[in-house]
């Protein structure tokens, strides 16, 4: 298994279970406020955690203030705003598999407008998930559901978000999410609070912060962790795997039905994965010379400086490459961005 899959489907896992579980706190309460409780909560989980968490990756600077920014509205706001509302108007397991559409938005966007490289093999496994996410919201009256129709917009918001963040997954993925997690956590919960919705009680609001730490903040900073790996197309096509899980709990869990169209979509939506999970990327290729700074080990083949004895295995620091030719298996990394 190529470095960086196991971190994307342990991201995906993460918060695949979390749309089913944060559904009866929705329809219990305001669907904006619970979007804000949860970020909120990875926010403030984080920085809970931060004096205990090592640093893995480079500070974050007033040149990334910008991008971060962008992200927090796509990524922090307006999809979690589109997702809580799109999920209090469907089922847990149909909306669960929908999230897949995240997939296929992050790499269209990869792929068209950040030129990253994507064969065939990934294109088929995008149609396919497109196709069982077609078949789930399809309400056989020649419209989709609006519902359905939220989510979809949340994917696409998350696409934008997942393609603005590879250019940060340099940057310490803890502290990133955290920040990303202050702020539209804050943002959503002024917004609902200003609409005139009240907090659940206490239990129900430390349930519904506790969910979005794990659901959210942990799942964030092992996909940003995938995404400096494995670059946006291919991390997405990985966490395409959360809705899976997110569909399974919502049967297991909540009561959810097993339809012939879920199964259908199920089953479409599990060769796309496969076709991603599967493919493989070698050609030789050249690396200029570089300066930066991004958590790093010295058994990769990119990263041969010296270090003092009883350095870290995994570490992070400013430093140089330089020029490099060679050929091996590979994603679009931090140091395979390169055209095709």
């Amino acid at each position: 298994m190529a470095p960086g899959v196991a971190v994307a489907l342990l991201s995906a896992l993460l918060f695949g279970l979390s749309a089913p579980l944060a559904q009866p706190l929705i329809h219990a309460s305001d669907p904006v406020l619970v979007a804000g409780l949860m970020y909120l909560g990875a926010g403030l989980g984080l920085a809970l955690l931060a004096p205990v968490t090592p640093r893995g990756g480079a500070p974050i600077t007033g040149r990334d203030l910008p991008r971060l920014g962008a992200v927090i509205v796509m990524g922090g706001i307006l999809g979690p705003i589109l997702l809580m509302s799109g999920l209090d108007r469907t089922d847990a397991a149909t909306a669960a598999l929908l999230l897949n559409l995240e997939s296929v938005a992050t790499l269209v966007i990869a792929w068209v407008w950040f030129r990253e490289s994507v064969d065939r093999r990934l294109l088929l496994g995008a149609a396919a998930i497109l196709a069982g996410a077609v078949l789930l919201s399809w309400q056989g009256t020649g419209a989709l559901s609006l519902g359905a129709l939220l989510v979809a917009g949340a994917c696409l918001a998350w696409g934008i978000d997942n393609n603005l963040t590879r250019a940060l997954s340099h940057l310490d993925p803890a502290r990133l999410a955290m920040v990303k997690g202050l702020v539209a956590g804050s943002v959503n919960l002024a917004i609902a609070l200003s609409r005139g919705a009240d907090l659940p009680p206490p239990g129900l609001t430390a349930a519904t912060m506790a969910l979005g730490l794990v659901g959210i903040g942990v799942s964030l900073v092992l996909f940003i962790r995938a995404l400096a790996l494995l670059g946006a197309a291919r991390a997405g096509a990985y966490y395409a795997t959360a809705p899976f899980a997110g569909a399974l709990a919502a049967v297991a869990l909540l009561g959810a039905p097993v339809t012939w169209p879920l199964v259908a979509a199920g089953a479409l939506m599990a060769v796309g994965v496969w076709l991603h999970l599967t493919e493989r990327h070698a050609h030789d290729h050249h690396h200029h010379p570089t300066d930066h700074d991004h958590a790093h080990r010295h058994d990769d083949g990119h990263h041969d400086h010296v270090h003092p004895p009883g350095t870290a295995a995994r570490h992070s620091h400013p430093h140089r490459h330089g020029a490099l030719t060679h050929r091996h298996p590979h994603f679009p990394d931090l140091h395979h961005r390169h055209g095709h």
